[in-house]
């Protein structure tokens, strides 16, 4: 019989992830069949699932950390913010189509029956399921229709673990606060609490925890300390970019610029963990540094939007100098298409604006088209003549001169541009610089010495460290028993 267990926390961003993907490694280590779920996540960080299709990154993740192949099922509504109103809604891995705010409210009741299939389908393939909620059940203005935490929970009547985050304070009054205004029905579905990210010691902590189960009468499962490894996992989504405004110094600059809609930054990660360079991300009102050796313009849900922006930053001048001083450009997927002469959206697909003006770096022009490239790819870098592994997610078709200098060739087609003098540099695939070959090559050119090396067996060594922590810290035997 399957075991499930739901892991919510009293707000967003307090470690749900990391914990799921951590106990998903724990329990794989132990001889489990695992298999995790978040059944609504909203992100612009995406993977390409094995059996097709988008999930969200951080479920790409915890399968890793299952040791088993990701599929669409693991995250079954995946909700893609395009602005501030609206988002692209996907489900079972394909576009659903999209809506703002208020009518996605009305929509999920009809989403629910795809996530408790989904649900099933994971359920057969497991001895555990291991579940992440999303945002937090003290929303109870989202209560009605829900199927991100409680309203997931009481239809597939799973057992909740509600989680608290003491490194941003009150973490005490969250989790009474959480039990004070749930209905009976959503409190009884909780089987007791967990606090994360602790510093110092935990002993310190008896009192709060006593205090917490007093007005409650929930349990602890125990304090998890905060975890150095998690740094090197990608970050779920751009909230974790709000608390990067710099790098740790030191090394050659890399410059990244924060866009609104940014996607997939994770793409950076192999580079961040460089010892010889300092990836520097720079937010709106900031100017790219002039001694930066590169720029890097990541992903994009909505490239013309995120280009209008980019040029009202003032960024435009900046690249157009850094180019004149003799530095690199790199553009991934919606920055490549950024890097071009036009990008124009005739159907609307992405916005209002049918047409932006683009930086000029690369003699190509992009039309967005409804249909999305979604696939894990081989490629070979044809100037270094090393093979490559990503994955692709994007709209449009990109044509042009220097296209007949293409980055990559992927499955036999050209992929991306480069400039003639070879420091501009355009593609589609996500996961570039994961490839050590193509990494140590590229930062070469910048005068940085790199051994390249397998960023994957970084992701999985930090997963088995975490696993180890939660084994120390947790009563990991009650959480199996309170799993139904």
């Amino acid at each position: 019989m399957t075991r499930t267990i739901m892991f919510q926390g009293t707000g967003s961003d307090v470690g749900k992830t990391v914990l799921v993907a951590g106990l998903c490694r724990l329990f794989a280590n132990r001889g489990m069949a695992v298999r995790p779920f978040k059944p609504q996540n909203m992100s612009n960080n995406a993977a390409v699932a094995d059996d097709g299709g988008e999930i969200g990154r951080a479920q790409w993740l915890q399968a890793l950390a299952c040791r088993t192949p990701p599929s669409v099922h693991m995250n079954p509504v995946l909700l893609k913010p395009q602005s501030d109103h609206g988002s692209q809604i996907v489900v079972q891995g394909r576009v659903h189509g999209e809506a703002k705010g208020r009518d996605y409210q009305r929509l999920k009741p009809e989403l629910l029956g795809s996530v408790l299939d989904s649900y099933e389908v994971l359920r057969g393939q497991a001895d555990i399921v291991l579940v992440e909620g999303a945002g937090s059940p003290a929303e109870i203005n989202l209560r009605a229709g829900d199927i991100a935490n409680m309203g997931f929970a009481t239809a597939a009547n799973v057992p909740v673990v509600l989680v608290g985050d003491i490194d941003r304070g009150g973490v005490i009054a969250s989790l009474v606060g959480t039990h004070a205004i749930l209905t009976e029905q959503d409190r009884a579905m909780i089987r007791g609490f967990l606090i994360n990210k602790f510093r110092g010691d935990v002993t310190l902590f008896d009192d709060g925890l006593a205090a917490i189960t007093d007005h409650t009468g929930w349990r602890s499962f125990g304090v998890l300390p905060w975890l150095k490894d998690a740094a090197r996992l990608p970050a779920e989504d751009s909230v974790a970019l709000e608390r990067i405004t710099r790098g740790a110094g030191g090394g050659v600059t890399i410059a990244v610029p924060v866009l609104d809609r940014v996607a997939n930054f994770d793409d950076l990660d192999p580079l961040a963990g460089e010892p010889g360079v300092d990836v520097v991300f720079v937010r709106s009102g900031e100017r790219l540094p002039a001694g930066a050796a590169a720029v890097i313009i990541p992903g994009s849900k909505s490239t013309i939007s995120d280009l209008i922006r980019f040029r009202e930053n003032g960024w435009d001048r900046d690249i157009a100098a850094h180019v004149a001083r003799g530095g690199h450009v790199v553009g991934i997927c919606g920055g490549y298409q950024m890097l071009g002469r036009v990008v124009r959206d005739p159907l609307g697909i992405e916005g209002a604006t049918p047409e932006a003006e683009g930086l000029g770096l690369l003699d190509v022009e992009t039309e967005m088209a409804p249909e999305k490239r979604v696939e894990n790819v081989r490629a070979i870098a044809p100037a270094l003549g090393v093979e490559l592994t990503g994955y692709e997610i994007h709209l449009g078709i990109t044509a042009g001169p220097d296209c007949a200098r293409p980055a990559l060739v992927i499955a036999g087609r050209p992929d991306g541009a480069v400039s003639g003098d070879g420091r501009v540099l355009g593609t589609y695939l996500h996961g570039l610089f994961d490839n050590g070959a193509f990494r140590a090559a590229w930062l070469e050119s910048l005068g940085v010495s790199s051994a390249g090396g397998d960023h994957r067996g970084t992701v999985e060594a930090a997963l088995d460290a975490i696993a180890i922590e939660m084994e120390r810290h947790l009563d990991v035997e009650a959480l199996l028993a309170a799993a139904g």
